[in-house]
Parts: structure tokens; C-alpha cells; sequence
């Protein structure tokens, strides 16, 4: 199992995207910084040609009770790229819950322990996230090596993801962004099915 000590290094109405949140203009991340991350996690249609971005925490039950509605509506549409930012603001272990998973990605199995977390039930502590990782078929000896192996790049993907999230002012998760517009909370998925067909048209 994974070590625990020092491996943590992180503790509806749409807004157009240059226009939100409390930073200056020249603070805020750009466009392309935000959608094509090199570091961050896509499904989906990775060569799709609309980003949904949603920021969340593996604490989050609005973001567990979304994640099915919002899988569906990336998978039935068939051409949007579906980009995972972690924003673990529930505390240690949801940055632990992060890492491990990024570690995952690491190793080819990052569906395996995104899916995971996000289906299971009741509060996380960092056994439970193991046990939970471990019965989906995580080797987390391997997932541990990758995380210190990667932890500069991990924990700078945790870091920019924070940034933007604060620079767009989101006040909790999960929040989404559809390719240049802003959705600070939940969204339903109406709403996504028609921003995203607003972002293709234009």
C-alpha cells in the first residue's frame, strides 16, 4: 500500500469565460491553457471539437451524482472531448484521492480508478481510498511508484488546476467550463446538451 506520509503536497447560469470571476484580465488563464492541458486527464473524444472542462473532488456527492449524466451526454454526443480537473477543497484526502488517481493515469489506468471514486459511496479516508482503488484492480504498489516518479507533474497539474479555478472565481464543485463559457455549479444535463450544441455552432 501506498505511504502516506509526505505524499501530500496539495491540500447553473453561464458566464462568458474572459468575463468571470474576481482576477484581472492578465490573471486569468488562457483559453488554451485551461482546455489543453498537456498533464490533464481527457475522455471522451480526445480529438473532439468541444471541451467540456469540469473541475471536482472525489468528496463531492454533487460531482459523484452528476458523473453518469455527464458521461452519457460526452459518449452520446461522439465528438466532445471530456477534460477531469481535480480541485480536492474537501481536504488531505481528497488531494490524496487525486494524486493516487493521477498516478493511475500514469500507468495506463486512469478510467479504472476514475470510475472507481467516483462510484463509491459514503465519506473517503485514505484507507478507504486504497481499498477502493485496490478492488477495482489497481496495483497500488504501482500506482504509489508512479506517483513519486511523477510527482512534479502531478502536483503541478493539482496546482494550475487551483489557480484557474480561483482566477474564474468557482465557489465549490463541481464547476464546468464548455469550450469558452463558464458554469459555476451544477449543471443539468439540458444545460449541457445545449451548450454544448451552442459551442459547435459557433
Amino acid at each position: 500500500m501506498i505511504s502516506r506520509r509526505g505524499f501530500l503536497a496539495v491540500v447553473g447560469a453561464s458566464v462568458p469565460f474572459l468575463a468571470a470571476g474576481t482576477a484581472l484580465a492578465g490573471e486569468q488563464p488562457s483559453p488554451k491553457a485551461v482546455l489543453f492541458d498537456k498533464d490533464a486527464p481527457v475522455i471522451g473524444n480526445p480529438d473532439g471539437d468541444v471541451t467540456v472542462v469540469v473541475y471536482f473532488d472525489y468528496q463531492c456527492s454533487y460531482c459523484k451524482r452528476d458523473y453518469p449524466m455527464l458521461r452519457k451526454a460526452v459518449a452520446d454526443d461522439g465528438n466532445t472531448r471530456l477534460v477531469m480537473k481535480d480541485w480536492p477543497i474537501f481536504g488531505p484526502v481528497s488531494a490524496y484521492a487525486a494524486q493516487c488517481v493521477l498516478g493511475a493515469a500514469q500507468i495506463g489506468q486512469y478510467e479504472t480508478g476514475l470510475n472507481a471514486l467516483m462510484g463509491a459511496t459514503g465519506r473517503l479516508e485514505m484507507a478507504t481510498v486504497d481499498m477502493i482503488l485496490a478492488n477495482a484492480g489497481l496495483d497500488m504498489d504501482a500506482v504509489s511508484a508512479a506517483v513519486k516518479r511523477n510527482s512534479r507533474k502531478i502536483n503541478g497539474l493539482l496546482d494550475r488546476n487551483y489557480l484557474q479555478a480561483d482566477a474564474f472565481g468557482f465557489i465549490g464543485t463541481p464547476s464546468y467550463i464548455v469550450d469558452q463559457t463558464l458554469f459555476p455549479g451544477v449543471i443539468g444535463a439540458d444545460v449541457l446538451h445545449a451548450a454544448i450544441a451552442e459551442a459547435r455552432a459557433a
